[in-house]
Order: C-alpha cells, then structure tokens, then sequence
C-alpha cells in the first residue's frame, strides 16, 4: 500500500496528576493516608505538619485542570482551597448525654497500669530509671507480655528430674509444638532429623512425647482434640463428677457429640437426659486449644473518620479530628521563593505547588467523605433509633444521586472509612445492602433480615430449635418473602449452626 498521510478528530479524556492524586487519596484508609503522608513530608520540604497550631504560610489556590472530566472527577472542581471542613453550627456544640465515651489510654490510670510490672526481681532495674550507682538509665522501660508457650514449658522442663538426653528430646518436641498447642509432626520424620550422637528413634521421641503431655497446660502436646480433651480429663482428680462418663466419650465417640446424637450417646452410657448434660457440660468446658493462651497477637484499632451524635433530636455526623491530619506549608522556603523568583530556585516552586495541591486534595477528601456520611445517616436515621432491624435498603447509586457524584466514588468514600456511632464502629459499607420485597409492595434490607433470624434463633427452643423452612415461614406471615436457601445463606454468614447442631437435650 502507498503510505498516506490522514487527519482524525476525536475526543478523549487524559487524568492530570493531580486528579490522579485526588483518586488515590480518596479511596486510602486513614492508616495508609498516614503512611503516605509521611511519604510526601520527608521528600518535600515545603510541607510540614501543623503541630503547635501556628499560622501557616498563605496557601493560593491551585489552577483547576483544563479540559472535561468525568463524573467520576467532577466533585473535585470546587474552586478555591478552604483551609477547614465547615463546621456545623454553634448551636451544635453540646454533646448529647447517650453518646459512648471513648477510652483514653493515655490516662494516668492507664498508663500506670502499663507501667507496673508483675513482680520485681532483686537487683532488676528501680522504676525510677537510675541504677544502684546513681547514674540515669537510658533504656527506656517496656511492659513485659509475660512468657510464651515454649519458654514456659522450658522452664518446667528444666526444673523436672528427668536425665539430660530425655531433657534435649522433649525440647525437640516443644520445639514442634504449634501456636494452639498441638505436635503435629510425624514421630519417624522427627526421629530422621535428629544427629546421630543423640541416638533415637521414634520410640525415644514417643517417650519424650509422654513427658511434655505431662506438663502445664493440660492438653498440651496432643495429636489431635480427642487425645487434646482426654489429657484434661486425665489430670482432674478422680473424684470429679462424671468424669468417667466424659473419657468414654471422648475417647471414642466424640464425633457423635459433635453431631449432637443423643440417642446414640445414651445408648453407649446407659444413662438418662440429665447425666448425659453434665457430662456434656464437662467436656465444653475444656479448653480445646491449650497453647492459645500464651499467644501474644495485639489488639489492632480502628480509628473513626466520621463520629455521629445525636444533636436536639437530629442526628449529625463529623469529621474525626485525631483522623485529620494538620498540613501546612512551610513558611521559611515559602519566603525564599517569594522573594528570589529566578531559575536556580525552580525545583523548590514545583515542590510547593505540588505542597499546595496536596493540602487541597486532603481537604476535598475529608470533605468528601462527610458528605457521604452525613448522607448515610440521614437515610438510615432508623437505624440509629431502632437498630439493625429498622436498616432500610440502600445502594451507592442512592447516595450519588443525591450529591451529584458518580457511583465508583462513593464505592472509594465507603471502602475501609469507619464511623463511630452510640451501637458502636462500622464500616459505611455497612450501611449498604441488598433487598427483598415484601407483600405490601415494599422493601426490607437484608441487614434487617439477618436481625431478625438471629432474634429468632436467639429466642427459640434449644431442644426443638427452628429450622430453616419454619425461619421462613415466620417471616412470611409478617409480611417478608424470603426462601429457604436465602435464610440458609444469611444464617451461615452469621456464623449460626444448622437446626441440628443447635438441638440441646
């Protein structure tokens, strides 16, 4: 073909950074906000945080970007850059009496709790922070979390009369032991990954086995939850109340109490309903993971973005201030450049536009995301009164009607944002669900569903508990159509056992 040359019209749409920026923000929880934040603060010089609450160096609005955008950009075309959310009125300064106070671990109370230790060794360290020759002590004082699993079982292991070689193979065993508690490991494979001066072999190791199941926890070192269970019921003295009956069971029909056959189980003990309750009883006391307890994982919080109280009889959403971040530029660099407007300093004017545009795209953020909240809870203000059962149905594309923004950017507002409300912390994605129709021509949420099956469930008869059919049947006499496959689908995600794990005798 002979090469040509052709003209072609035709629209497209190209993000500036900024809106880039915008996006990214937007749909960051507040802990990565924080972790990108300090991104920018350590390389730009011009942004600094606001800390002592100092006036910060005048901040001129950024060009807005040229050409069209979409609807999923068009709220951030707002013009001049506001320095702080709006607040709401004066009036609106009272808190209200029902709203949950929120713990301060920075109490003194708290903090001296943290700081007492269990018991003080002699010669360990004063808690003043010197040491016996009067000289200060750099090293700052950290709570100890108490011993794990391993060191505790070492330690009893150290102190027991067993001969030196038996000592080294149980240490091998509770090398093995996983974070429940368990040896899960194959005694011959164990044996082959031994040196060769230790000279064992799987019976060594069966014997070692034998002297950790002997140590505290009881349970610990089992192979499974049976051996688990019946190492517990083996250490309680032998006058326990059926006692007896529980080994029995545990031993070799533990999987029909699981299945709640209770027929078969007083057929093998001979017993009637009230013997084989205690015996029940006993063995769901137990502790079915021995080594849980010395577990260190730590708490992880949940800051909340929006806090929502209920003000004069309206119920009235804000920002979160310890959620918000206190960004300004910074006002030595910003007088340079406003006084030197030459070449040299070009790479610092690009840092403190892109400064400027950083605090705007933070505000926006914030702003955005009450908005939203604020929209959220007008619609479910019956959730506030009432709880989960008066939830109303409700989409993103509810919500983005009403303010004028597009669906994906309220899909990023409700993703990982959290609010703190008098029932407690919940995603705004919480807020949103499906529905099912009703007889009259209405809807119901299928948060309000899930409400209502667990207050049947809740409210039933333990020894003839309601069935899925039965669920569904109640529910269709006040009104709600819902099948049986749904209510089995909404009762899983509850985490609520079928009918015939929930019978009791």
């Amino acid at each position: 073909m002979k090469p040509s040359l052709q003209l072609k019209l035709s629209q497209h749409l190209t993000l500036t950074p900024q809106l880039q920026q915008s996006i990214r923000l937007l749909q960051l929880s507040t802990l990565e906000l924080n972790q990108e934040l300090e991104r920018f603060l350590q390389d730009n010089p011009l942004l600094e945080r606001d800390e002592d609450g100092e006036e910060a160096a005048p901040v001129a609005p950024p060009p807005t970007a040229e050409g069209p955008l979409t609807a999923d950009t068009q709220e951030y075309d707002s013009g001049a850059v506001t320095s702080t959310v709006e607040a709401p009125p004066e009036d609106f300064d009272e808190a209200p009496v029902d709203m949950p106070e929120v713990p301060d671990v920075e109490a003194e109370p708290a903090r001296e709790a943290m700081d007492e230790p269990d018991w003080v060794d002699e010669g360990s360290y004063s808690s003043s922070g010197s040491n016996t020759d009067g000289e200060d002590n750099d090293f700052p004082q950290v709570a100890s979390g108490g011993p794990s699993l391993r060191e505790h079982l070492m330690w009893q292991l150290n102190i027991a009369n067993l001969p030196r070689r038996d000592k080294q193979l149980a240490a091998l065993v509770v090398d093995s032991l996983d974070d429940d508690g368990y040896f899960k490991q194959d005694l011959e494979e164990l044996a082959a990954m031994l040196p060769a001066e230790l000279d064992a072999d799987a019976d060594d190791i069966q014997i070692a086995l034998r002297h950790v199941q002997q140590l505290e926890p009881a349970g610990v070192a089992a192979r499974t939850l049976a051996e688990c269970l019946q190492l517990q019921l083996e250490a309680f003295p032998a006058d326990v109340p059926y006692r007896a009956e529980a080994l029995a069971i545990v031993k070799g029909h533990l999987d029909a109490l699981a299945a709640r056959d209770y027929a078969r189980l007083k057929k093998v003990l001979r017993c009637e309903d009230d013997v084989l309750r205690e015996v029940q009883r006993l063995i769901t006391s137990l502790n079915p993971r021995p080594g849980l307890v010395f577990s260190k994982e730590e708490a992880r919080y949940v800051v909340a973005d929006v806090l929502v109280r209920k003000i004069k009889g309206a119920w009235v959403a804000s920002l979160n201030p310890d959620a918000m971040p206190k960004l300004r530029i910074n006002r030595m660099y910003a007088d340079i450049l406003s006084r030197n407007r030459d070449s040299s300093f070009q790479q610092l004017s690009g840092q403190l536009q892109e400064a400027k545009w950083l605090i705007k795209n933070v505000q926006q953020r914030f702003d955005t995301i009450l908005r939203v909240s604020q929209c959220i809870v007008d619609r479910q203000r019956h959730f506030f009164e009432h709880g989960e059962v008066a939830m109303r149905p409700l989409v993103l594309r509810e919500i983005a009607e009403i303010l004028g923004l597009h669906e994906s950017t309220v899909s990023r507002v409700t993703t990982q944002k959290f609010m703190l409300t008098p029932r407690g912390i919940f995603e705004l994605k919480y807020f949103f669900g499906s529905h099912v129709s009703t007889e009259t021509g209405g809807a119901c949420s299928a948060t309000a569903i899930r409400a209502l099956i667990k207050q049947l469930v809740g409210e039933e008869d333990s020894r003839r508990p309601l069935s899925d059919s039965q669920i569904s049947e109640i529910l269709g006499k006040q009104g709600i159509v819902v099948a049986r496959r749904t209510i089995a689908k909404y009762r899983e995600s509850l985490q609520i056992l079928p009918v015939n794990l929930r019978k009791t005798i």
